[in-house]
């Protein structure tokens, strides 16, 4: 009786260490993992980095600059990207990389695309790193030939320095028996080759509608056309630089109605 008892105490015992053990195992291991302490990353674009360290130190997260670019239409030493994105769960103490716009952007000297088609033009401007703007069409008897160059509405002369990535506009030829152009089709396309294809077409870019996900810089950059106004037309039947309104999103599902209303 007596030996029953000594086993049964000692295994009591052994149960009561066991059980003693695996908890304060769960509790180090919830403590070393911060198990439910994950920690929402916020929405730094935008942001200059100053306003961005402030958060994040109130969030426990560390910022590092990876890469910096220049973009015109956004805010000198702004946030455009960042990695994880905006909304992601991460552990206490995680780093956050980003990419900053330039504060100080590269200067280059403006070309000379007078005399050059639209074609020609468009492809010495890319070469400089420098985009095409607006197209703007007077009476001549060359169509699409550049006759004047612009920047921020006044003439802009060959080896003028002016920032990378500026828009530069254009003043072309179009004569009286070729001054029409089709719609392309444009659904499905990113932002950045729809504008490709617009002035491709002797086409202005007009509205830019985002809906509700375009919430950020990177997210503009990853919309796509889910709607164009004029609606593609395959005969010429708009004048050179009229304006095509793109409406943007980054939610796939609503190119599903589009794609299957294409193929109809």
């Amino acid at each position: 009786m007596k030996r029953d008892n000594f086993i049964a105490k000692n295994l009591l015992w052994a149960a009561i260490t066991l059980i003693v053990i695996l908890v304060a195992s769960l509790l180090f291991l919830k403590i070393v993992t911060r198990h439910n302490q994950e920690i929402e990353v916020p929405n730094f674009s935008g942001m200059t980095l100053s306003s961005a360290l402030k958060q994040a130190k109130e969030r426990d997260l560390r910022l590092k600059v990876t890469d910096s670019v220049f973009l015109s239409g956004v805010g000198r030493g702004e946030i455009i990207r960042q990695n994880p994105a905006a909304g992601s769960k991460v552990k206490k103490n995680r780093r956050i990389l980003l990419a900053i716009n330039s504060v100080k952007p590269k200067q280059i000297a403006m070309p000379n695309v007078v005399g050059f088609s639209l074609r020609q033009a468009k492809a010495e401007l890319a070469a400089k790193q420098l985009r095409v703007g607006q197209l703007t069409y007077v009476e001549d008897m060359a169509t699409n030939n550049v006759l004047s160059q612009r920047y921020k509405g006044r003439y802009i002369t060959s080896g003028t320095m002016i920032e990378t990535e500026s828009e530069i506009d254009l003043e072309l030829g179009m004569s009286s028996d070729n001054n029409l152009t089709s719609i392309p089709y444009l659904a499905g396309f990113s932002l950045v080759i729809a504008k490709d294809i617009i002035t491709d077409n002797s086409l202005n870019v007009g509205r830019l509608i985002f809906d509700e996900t375009v919430k950020s810089y990177a997210d503009t950059l990853s919309s796509f056309v889910i709607r164009q106004l004029p609606e593609p037309t395959e005969s010429l039947t708009y004048l050179l630089g009229s304006k095509v309104n793109l409406y943007l999103s980054t939610d796939k599902t609503k190119l599903e109605p589009i794609i299957r209303e294409k193929q109809l």
